[in-house]
Protein backbone atom coordinates (compact mmCIF):
# COMPACT_ATOMS: atom_id res chain seq x y z
CA UNK A 1 0.00 0.00 0.00
CA UNK A 2 1.36 3.61 -0.41
CA UNK A 3 1.54 5.92 1.79
CA UNK A 4 0.17 9.70 2.66
CA UNK A 5 2.79 12.15 4.16
CA UNK A 6 0.56 12.15 7.25
CA UNK A 7 0.60 8.22 7.21
CA UNK A 8 2.36 8.93 10.57
CA UNK A 9 0.59 11.46 11.81
CA UNK A 10 -2.33 8.93 11.60
CA UNK A 11 -1.11 6.88 13.69
CA UNK A 12 0.30 8.63 15.99
CA UNK A 13 -3.38 9.92 16.85
CA UNK A 14 -4.65 6.78 16.88
CA UNK A 15 -6.15 5.98 13.51
CA UNK A 16 -7.87 2.89 12.42
CA UNK A 17 -6.08 2.71 8.78
CA UNK A 18 -7.36 0.74 6.22
CA UNK A 19 -6.55 0.30 2.40
CA UNK A 20 -8.40 2.72 -0.53
CA UNK A 21 -7.67 2.63 -3.58
CA UNK A 22 -4.16 1.58 -2.91
CA UNK A 23 -3.21 4.04 0.24
CA UNK A 24 -3.60 3.57 3.72
CA UNK A 25 -5.77 5.87 5.10
CA UNK A 26 -7.45 6.49 8.32
CA UNK A 27 -11.50 4.97 8.60
CA UNK A 28 -11.85 7.18 11.70
CA UNK A 29 -10.04 7.92 14.88
CA UNK A 30 -12.90 8.55 17.27
CA UNK A 31 -15.79 6.92 15.96
CA UNK A 32 -17.60 7.82 12.41
CA UNK A 33 -20.46 9.52 14.17
CA UNK A 34 -18.36 11.49 16.24
CA UNK A 35 -16.40 12.73 13.03
CA UNK A 36 -19.22 13.33 10.87
CA UNK A 37 -20.85 15.74 13.55
CA UNK A 38 -18.11 17.34 14.38
CA UNK A 39 -17.81 18.55 10.65
CA UNK A 40 -21.26 19.05 10.67
CA UNK A 41 -21.54 21.38 13.77
CA UNK A 42 -17.91 22.94 13.54
CA UNK A 43 -15.05 21.66 11.50
CA UNK A 44 -13.08 18.53 10.49
CA UNK A 45 -9.60 18.13 8.38
CA UNK A 46 -9.40 14.99 6.17
CA UNK A 47 -6.61 13.53 4.32
CA UNK A 48 -7.34 13.12 0.38
CA UNK A 49 -4.06 13.43 -0.57
CA UNK A 50 -4.63 9.98 -2.60
CA UNK A 51 -6.85 12.05 -4.91
CA UNK A 52 -4.72 12.45 -8.34
CA UNK A 53 -3.70 15.77 -9.42
CA UNK A 54 -3.36 16.67 -13.47
CA UNK A 55 -1.88 20.00 -14.65
CA UNK A 56 -3.16 20.79 -18.41
CA UNK A 57 -1.61 23.73 -20.07
CA UNK A 58 -1.00 25.21 -23.38
CA UNK A 59 -3.02 27.78 -25.71
CA UNK A 60 -5.42 25.23 -26.36
CA UNK A 61 -6.42 23.81 -23.09
CA UNK A 62 -9.58 25.09 -23.25
CA UNK A 63 -10.55 23.72 -26.32
CA UNK A 64 -9.33 20.75 -25.36
CA UNK A 65 -11.03 20.32 -21.73
CA UNK A 66 -14.28 21.53 -23.49
CA UNK A 67 -14.35 18.33 -25.64
CA UNK A 68 -12.74 16.61 -22.69
CA UNK A 69 -15.50 17.58 -20.58
CA UNK A 70 -18.93 17.62 -19.85
CA UNK A 71 -19.48 20.88 -17.99
CA UNK A 72 -19.26 24.51 -20.03
CA UNK A 73 -15.25 25.48 -18.81
CA UNK A 74 -15.71 28.50 -21.01
CA UNK A 75 -17.37 29.75 -18.20
CA UNK A 76 -14.63 29.69 -15.71
CA UNK A 77 -12.46 32.81 -15.15
CA UNK A 78 -8.95 32.30 -13.50
CA UNK A 79 -9.62 31.72 -10.27
CA UNK A 80 -12.74 29.62 -10.53
CA UNK A 81 -13.58 26.31 -9.96
CA UNK A 82 -16.32 23.76 -11.41
CA UNK A 83 -17.95 19.96 -10.66
CA UNK A 84 -17.68 17.81 -14.19
CA UNK A 85 -17.04 14.40 -15.77
CA UNK A 86 -15.02 12.86 -18.29
CA UNK A 87 -17.54 11.09 -20.71
CA UNK A 88 -16.92 8.06 -22.61
CA UNK A 89 -17.94 7.12 -26.22
CA UNK A 90 -20.59 4.75 -24.79
CA UNK A 91 -22.44 7.52 -23.13
CA UNK A 92 -20.83 6.54 -19.98
CA UNK A 93 -18.42 8.40 -17.95
CA UNK A 94 -14.60 7.73 -17.44
CA UNK A 95 -14.54 9.18 -13.40
CA UNK A 96 -16.59 12.83 -12.34
CA UNK A 97 -13.93 15.53 -11.32
CA UNK A 98 -13.12 18.94 -10.39
CA UNK A 99 -11.83 21.28 -12.14
CA UNK A 100 -9.94 24.75 -11.36
CA UNK A 101 -8.58 27.51 -13.70
CA UNK A 102 -5.52 28.55 -12.24
CA UNK A 103 -4.09 30.76 -14.85
CA UNK A 104 -5.19 32.42 -18.40
CA UNK A 105 -4.01 28.85 -20.34
CA UNK A 106 -3.63 26.22 -17.67
CA UNK A 107 -5.41 24.30 -15.24
CA UNK A 108 -5.72 21.49 -12.29
CA UNK A 109 -7.80 18.63 -12.74
CA UNK A 110 -8.72 16.77 -9.60
CA UNK A 111 -9.83 12.88 -10.13
CA UNK A 112 -10.51 9.80 -8.03
CA UNK A 113 -7.40 7.93 -6.95
CA UNK A 114 -8.69 4.74 -8.22
CA UNK A 115 -9.47 6.15 -11.67
CA UNK A 116 -6.02 7.92 -11.82
CA UNK A 117 -4.49 6.26 -14.60
CA UNK A 118 -7.47 5.22 -16.20
CA UNK A 119 -8.11 8.95 -16.41
CA UNK A 120 -4.77 9.94 -17.37
CA UNK A 121 -4.80 7.08 -20.36
CA UNK A 122 -8.01 8.20 -21.58
CA UNK A 123 -7.11 11.97 -21.30
CA UNK A 124 -3.45 11.25 -23.29
CA UNK A 125 -5.35 10.01 -26.16
CA UNK A 126 -8.16 12.53 -26.35
CA UNK A 127 -5.16 14.95 -26.54
CA UNK A 128 -3.70 13.76 -29.54
CA UNK A 129 -4.42 17.07 -32.22
CA UNK A 130 -4.48 19.27 -29.33
CA UNK A 131 -1.33 21.88 -28.28
CA UNK A 132 -1.62 21.31 -24.84
CA UNK A 133 0.77 19.43 -22.36
CA UNK A 134 -0.35 17.58 -19.48
CA UNK A 135 1.46 16.67 -16.36
CA UNK A 136 0.11 14.22 -13.46
CA UNK A 137 1.67 16.35 -10.37
CA UNK A 138 -0.22 13.42 -8.02
CA UNK A 139 2.83 12.21 -6.38
CA UNK A 140 4.58 15.85 -5.14
CA UNK A 141 0.92 16.74 -4.38
CA UNK A 142 -0.36 16.67 -0.67
CA UNK A 143 -4.20 17.65 -0.08
CA UNK A 144 -5.84 18.25 2.79
CA UNK A 145 -9.87 19.36 2.74
CA UNK A 146 -11.09 21.53 5.94
CA UNK A 147 -15.04 21.41 6.25
CA UNK A 148 -17.14 22.26 8.21
CA UNK A 149 -19.19 25.76 8.94
CA UNK A 150 -16.36 26.65 11.16
CA UNK A 151 -14.03 26.06 8.59
CA UNK A 152 -13.40 29.65 7.56
CA UNK A 153 -12.51 30.78 11.03
CA UNK A 154 -9.93 28.09 11.33
CA UNK A 155 -8.16 28.23 8.89
CA UNK A 156 -8.60 32.59 8.89
CA UNK A 157 -5.85 32.22 11.70
CA UNK A 158 -2.91 30.68 9.74
CA UNK A 159 -3.57 32.66 6.59
CA UNK A 160 -3.20 36.52 5.97
CA UNK A 161 -5.83 35.98 2.66
CA UNK A 162 -8.89 37.97 3.59
CA UNK A 163 -11.60 34.24 3.33
CA UNK A 164 -14.60 36.37 4.05
CA UNK A 165 -14.16 37.57 0.35
CA UNK A 166 -14.17 34.21 -1.45
CA UNK A 167 -16.59 32.54 -2.74
CA UNK A 168 -17.63 29.11 -3.18
CA UNK A 169 -15.37 27.78 -5.87
CA UNK A 170 -13.08 30.22 -5.65
CA UNK A 171 -9.58 29.60 -6.27
CA UNK A 172 -6.49 30.84 -5.53
CA UNK A 173 -2.98 30.76 -4.38
CA UNK A 174 -1.89 31.88 -0.45
CA UNK A 175 0.38 30.58 2.83
CA UNK A 176 -0.51 28.77 5.27
CA UNK A 177 0.70 28.43 8.17
CA UNK A 178 3.82 29.63 6.77
CA UNK A 179 3.31 26.99 3.73
CA UNK A 180 3.04 28.14 0.18
CA UNK A 181 -0.53 26.59 -0.65
CA UNK A 182 -2.98 26.93 -3.16
CA UNK A 183 -6.72 27.46 -1.31
CA UNK A 184 -10.59 26.36 -3.01
CA UNK A 185 -13.42 27.14 -1.46
CA UNK A 186 -14.61 23.71 -2.81
CA UNK A 187 -15.37 20.31 -0.71
CA UNK A 188 -17.15 16.66 -0.58
CA UNK A 189 -19.08 17.14 2.57
CA UNK A 190 -22.26 19.66 1.47
CA UNK A 191 -20.45 21.92 4.37
CA UNK A 192 -18.46 25.12 3.67
CA UNK A 193 -14.61 24.40 3.43
CA UNK A 194 -11.62 24.86 1.62
CA UNK A 195 -9.01 22.01 0.06
CA UNK A 196 -5.86 22.76 0.20
CA UNK A 197 -3.24 22.01 -2.39
CA UNK A 198 0.53 21.64 -1.02
CA UNK A 199 4.05 20.02 -1.31
CA UNK A 200 4.37 17.16 0.19
CA UNK A 201 6.99 18.00 3.08
CA UNK A 202 4.46 21.06 3.81
CA UNK A 203 1.21 18.55 4.33
CA UNK A 204 2.37 17.68 8.45
CA UNK A 205 2.75 21.38 9.82
CA UNK A 206 -0.10 22.66 7.98
CA UNK A 207 -2.26 19.95 9.04
CA UNK A 208 -0.91 20.17 13.03
CA UNK A 209 -1.44 23.85 12.79
CA UNK A 210 -5.13 23.34 11.63
CA UNK A 211 -5.85 20.67 14.82
CA UNK A 212 -4.06 22.93 17.04
CA UNK A 213 -6.65 25.62 15.82
CA UNK A 214 -9.54 23.34 16.84
CA UNK A 215 -10.16 21.41 13.40
CA UNK A 216 -11.16 17.50 14.18
CA UNK A 217 -9.26 15.01 12.13
CA UNK A 218 -11.82 13.10 10.43
CA UNK A 219 -11.29 10.15 8.15
CA UNK A 220 -12.97 7.96 5.66
CA UNK A 221 -15.91 6.55 6.90
CA UNK A 222 -17.34 10.30 7.69
CA UNK A 223 -16.37 11.22 4.60
CA UNK A 224 -18.52 8.65 2.81
CA UNK A 225 -21.94 9.27 5.14
CA UNK A 226 -21.38 13.09 4.98
CA UNK A 227 -21.28 13.01 0.95
CA UNK A 228 -23.75 10.64 1.38
CA UNK A 229 -26.35 12.85 3.11
CA UNK A 230 -25.54 15.55 1.13
CA UNK A 231 -26.20 13.46 -2.12
CA UNK A 232 -23.28 13.28 -4.14
CA UNK A 233 -21.92 10.52 -6.23
CA UNK A 234 -19.18 7.80 -5.35
CA UNK A 235 -17.41 7.28 -8.79
CA UNK A 236 -18.00 3.04 -8.63
CA UNK A 237 -21.54 3.09 -7.19
CA UNK A 238 -23.62 6.28 -8.60
CA UNK A 239 -21.23 6.32 -11.67
CA UNK A 240 -19.72 4.29 -13.42
CA UNK A 241 -18.56 3.70 -17.31
CA UNK A 242 -22.09 2.07 -18.04
CA UNK A 243 -23.75 4.79 -16.40
CA UNK A 244 -25.36 8.18 -17.81
CA UNK A 245 -25.59 11.00 -16.31
CA UNK A 246 -29.02 12.20 -17.38
CA UNK A 247 -29.85 9.48 -15.44
CA UNK A 248 -29.06 10.71 -12.13
CA UNK A 249 -30.28 14.13 -10.56
CA UNK A 250 -26.30 15.34 -11.75
CA UNK A 251 -27.52 16.01 -15.22
CA UNK A 252 -26.91 19.92 -14.89
CA UNK A 253 -23.37 18.71 -15.46
CA UNK A 254 -24.15 17.88 -19.21
CA UNK A 255 -23.93 21.23 -21.15
CA UNK A 256 -25.74 20.27 -24.71
CA UNK A 257 -25.18 23.51 -26.47
CA UNK A 258 -21.54 22.97 -26.65
CA UNK A 259 -19.84 19.27 -28.51
CA UNK A 260 -17.90 17.12 -26.51
CA UNK A 261 -16.29 13.90 -26.81
CA UNK A 262 -19.06 10.84 -27.10
CA UNK A 263 -21.64 13.16 -27.06
CA UNK A 264 -23.93 11.33 -29.86
CA UNK A 265 -23.77 7.99 -27.28
CA UNK A 266 -24.25 10.17 -24.49
CA UNK A 267 -27.12 12.15 -25.66
CA UNK A 268 -29.12 8.85 -27.53
CA UNK A 269 -29.32 6.63 -24.52
CA UNK A 270 -32.17 6.06 -22.47
CA UNK A 271 -32.98 5.67 -19.07
CA UNK A 272 -34.14 2.31 -17.67
CA UNK A 273 -32.90 3.39 -14.41
CA UNK A 274 -32.90 6.42 -12.30
CA UNK A 275 -31.10 7.23 -9.76
CA UNK A 276 -33.59 8.27 -6.27
CA UNK A 277 -32.57 9.09 -2.65
CA UNK A 278 -34.41 6.89 -0.21
CA UNK A 279 -35.16 7.33 3.45
CA UNK A 280 -35.96 4.47 6.45
CA UNK A 281 -37.47 4.80 9.50
CA UNK A 282 -36.42 0.81 10.58
CA UNK A 283 -32.80 -0.66 8.80
CA UNK A 284 -30.27 0.83 7.40
CA UNK A 285 -29.61 0.19 3.71
CA UNK A 286 -26.62 -0.59 2.36
CA UNK A 287 -24.60 -1.30 -1.06
CA UNK A 288 -26.88 -4.24 -3.01
CA UNK A 289 -29.36 -4.22 -1.13
CA UNK A 290 -32.61 -4.93 -3.31
CA UNK A 291 -35.35 -2.48 -3.79
CA UNK A 292 -38.67 -3.93 -3.86
CA UNK A 293 -42.06 -3.09 -5.28
CA UNK A 294 -45.15 -5.40 -4.33
CA UNK A 295 -42.34 -7.73 -3.58
CA UNK A 296 -41.09 -7.57 -7.02
CA UNK A 297 -37.16 -6.53 -7.70
CA UNK A 298 -37.20 -3.05 -9.41
CA UNK A 299 -33.76 -1.63 -7.96
CA UNK A 300 -30.71 -2.04 -6.64
CA UNK A 301 -28.94 0.61 -3.66
CA UNK A 302 -25.51 1.44 -4.53
CA UNK A 303 -24.79 3.87 -1.40
CA UNK A 304 -26.51 3.31 1.65
CA UNK A 305 -25.88 3.80 5.45
CA UNK A 306 -27.21 5.91 9.11
CA UNK A 307 -27.70 9.40 9.03
CA UNK A 308 -26.16 11.25 11.48
CA UNK A 309 -27.84 14.17 11.01
CA UNK A 310 -31.67 12.45 10.46
CA UNK A 311 -30.96 9.55 12.70
CA UNK A 312 -32.51 7.35 10.01
CA UNK A 313 -31.28 4.89 7.62
CA UNK A 314 -30.92 6.92 3.79
CA UNK A 315 -29.57 5.11 0.32
CA UNK A 316 -28.72 6.21 -3.14
CA UNK A 317 -30.48 2.89 -5.31
CA UNK A 318 -31.17 2.73 -9.27
CA UNK A 319 -34.86 2.13 -9.66
CA UNK A 320 -36.53 1.40 -12.82
CA UNK A 321 -37.56 4.34 -14.40
CA UNK A 322 -41.44 3.28 -14.76
CA UNK A 323 -41.56 1.91 -11.07
CA UNK A 324 -43.86 4.29 -8.56
CA UNK A 325 -43.58 4.50 -4.96
CA UNK A 326 -44.26 3.34 -2.47
CA UNK A 327 -40.94 1.29 -2.30
CA UNK A 328 -39.47 -1.48 0.23
CA UNK A 329 -35.56 -1.93 0.87
CA UNK A 330 -34.75 -5.67 1.76
CA UNK A 331 -32.79 -6.04 4.98
CA UNK A 332 -31.54 -9.38 5.78
CA UNK A 333 -34.84 -10.70 4.53
CA UNK A 334 -37.23 -8.23 6.21
CA UNK A 335 -39.04 -5.68 3.50
CA UNK A 336 -38.61 -2.31 5.33
CA UNK A 337 -40.46 1.21 4.05
CA UNK A 338 -38.72 3.32 2.23
CA UNK A 339 -39.57 7.03 1.60
CA UNK A 340 -38.55 7.99 -2.04
CA UNK A 341 -36.70 11.69 -1.77
CA UNK A 342 -35.13 13.84 -3.66
CA UNK A 343 -31.08 14.52 -2.85
CA UNK A 344 -29.89 15.98 -0.71
CA UNK A 345 -31.06 14.81 2.30
CA UNK A 346 -30.22 17.15 4.50
CA UNK A 347 -29.52 21.69 3.24
CA UNK A 348 -26.58 22.10 1.74
CA UNK A 349 -24.28 24.85 2.75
Amino acid sequence: MKKTPLYEAHLRLGAKVVEFAGYALPLYYTSIKEEHLAVRKAAGVFDVSHMGEFWVRGEEALAFLQWATLNDVARLKVGRAQYSMLPNDRGGVVDDIYLYRTGEAEYLMVVNAANRKKDWDHLLRLKEGFRVELEDASEETALLALQGPRAAEVLQGLTEEDLSSRKKNDTFPAQVAGRKARLARTGYTGEDGFEIFLRNEDAEAVFQALLDRGAVPAGLGARDSLRLEAGFPLYGHELTDETNPFCTPYAWVVKREKDFFGKEALLSGGCDRVLVGLVLEEGIPREGYRVLKEGREVGRVTSGGFSPVLGKGIALAYVEAQAEPPFLVEIRGQARPASLVKPPFVPLK
